[in-house]
């Protein structure tokens, strides 16, 4: 079975803090399971985190986005 991959490079996304942003990337293979991460750190859904996935495309929502975020 081919390993899943990214079907396009990750961007970078800019925010004004008290806002909120979506990160978005599309998988090779559909509703495989994505672990979101900030460095060594993985992130749980909250007030201040939304995941959705909708086939090969997962979103991370970050509300009320602070300069820690980035």
């Amino acid at each position: 079975e081919l390993p899943v991959v990214f079907k396009q490079k990750l961007q970078n996304e800019e925010a004004k803090e008290g806002k909120q942003v979506k990160l978005t990337c599309e998988l090779s293979k559909p509703d495989t399971p994505v672990k979101w991460m900030k460095g060594d750190t993985v992130l749980y859904a909250s007030e201040k985190y939304e995941f959705k996935q909708r086939g090969t495309v997962a979103e991370l929502i970050i509300r009320d986005v602070k300069s820690i975020d980035s």
